[in-house]
């Protein structure tokens, strides 16, 4: 969570303009906080001839496709808020650029989803915070997956 696919034409961004946008995306997931490396952007040039939109080519066209894994956004006005965000930030790569742009935000389950083999650890658990600390997927154990504030000692079991 999140992963962005980028459709754009051949040759709209350069090897700078990924990592730099990649920078930002990855920046605005940091700030909730999660951890950076769950942030992965895929850029897919797309060949001339190759969109079209309400049927006629289309050479301008940017398509972004994002994936959510880890959290879902609750209610509508969150979701516009988002959605809104999510403008914003993309602005410099398409509409700054003259090109036209879509995106669409699909949420799926967080419990189909893992990394380096684990399941991602609950929203604001102890083993996320240590996750986004050390930015790489651990292991965790039953109490690490209680949130931050919950009773937990570390080294004493549930049992």
């Amino acid at each position: 969570m999140p992963l962005w696919k980028v459709y754009h034409p051949v040759g709209a961004y350069s090897a700078h303009d990924k990592k730099e946008f990649a920078e930002k995306v990855t920046a605005m997931y940091a700030r909730i906080p999660i951890p950076k490396f769950y942030a992965v952007m895929i850029f897919e040039e797309v060949a001339a001839g190759s969109v079209y939109v309400g049927g006629a080519s289309h050479e301008k066209f940017v398509r972004f496709k994002i994936d959510h894994m880890a959290r879902t956004m609750p209610g509508p006005v969150i979701r516009e808020w988002w959605v809104k965000a999510v403008d914003k930030l993309i602005a410099p790569y398409v509409k700054d650029r003259g090109y036209d742009w879509e995106v669409t935000i699909d949420e799926l389950p967080a419990d189909l989803w893992s990394i380096q083999g684990q399941i991602p650890p609950p929203f604001e658990s102890h083993a996320e915070k240590r996750w986004v600390k050390e930015n790489r997927p651990s292991s965790y154990d039953l109490q690490e997956k209680l949130p931050v504030g919950a009773l937990f000692k570390p080294g004493v079991s549930a049992g």
